[in-house]
């Protein structure tokens, strides 16, 4: 199973929401590269990235910072956050991200999410992120009437090839993950999926790992010190 510390990024600062949402915003440390070296030196091999401000207001916001996060280490490195055009997928990848995350353009626009899925292949992945089993869109902001799980299969029939799925009442709460969606979407044929949003201890790294997921992403849990990164990445590697 892979894991993936995450950055979310803010006015240039690694940050972290609660919930999804942004008047609940604690800052961690004032420069995203730092926190990514820092990640790559406990060992980790993967790093999720996600500018919130782009999110929100579908603007590459944060994208300097980003890109010298990404290009400044040697973790296989994903991004999210206002990549709603095939300029900025371009953008990020000529920059030496490994793979784009799709967010409310692959909702809006599901004709340029299939052309994209087959251009760039595994280059491309759709965060679905979930309130009450409907999909979010916009940073969060609104939640829409299409069923999380109906989505994540329509991903599958456009060519996507790994989802990464988050439960907005979970995330930043490090209450537990929602591991019932999880053994659901893990039957999907073809489609991997990525679980994000509520780890908070050792043992729902366990249970993922359990379940069948291809990743996880952990945030607060690492920079609260729930979790430690070291420990977290023996659990996710270990056959």
């Amino acid at each position: 199973m892979k894991l993936f510390p995450a950055i979310d990024v803010r006015g240039g600062k690694v940050v972290r929401l609660t919930q999804g949402d942004y008047d609940r915003t604690t800052v961690y440390h004032d420069d995203p590269l730092c926190k990514a070296a820092e990640f790559e030196g406990a060992g980790a091999k993967y790093l999720h990235l996600v500018d919130l401000d782009g999110a929100k207001d579908a603007t590459l916001a944060n994208f300097d910072a980003i890109c010298r996060a990404a290009s400044g280490c040697r973790m296989f490195s994903e991004v999210g956050g206002g990549i709603r055009s095939e300029d900025r997928i371009e953008a990020y990848l000529s920059r030496g991200v490994g793979r784009v995350i799709l967010g409310t353009i692959a909702y809006e626009d599901y004709g340029f999410c299939c052309r994209m899925a087959k251009r760039y292949g595994d280059a491309i992945a759709v965060g679905v992120d979930a309130r009450d089993g409907k999909v979010a869109i916009n940073g969060w902001k609104q939640v829409t009437e299409t069923d999380s799980l109906e989505f994540c299969n329509r991903m599958r029939d456009a060519g996507v090839g790994t989802v990464i799925y988050t439960d907005i009442a979970c995330d930043g709460m490090l209450g537990g993950t929602n591991l019932e969606v999880y053994r659901k979407l893990v039957t999907i044929d073809g489609l991997r999926i990525v679980a994000s949003g509520g780890v908070g201890s050792l043992d729902d790294l366990v249970r993922l790992k359990e379940i069948g997921v291809d990743g996880v992403i952990v945030g607060k849990a690492l920079y609260t010190g729930a979790v430690s990164l070291r420990d977290a990445l023996r659990i996710a590697e270990e056959v």
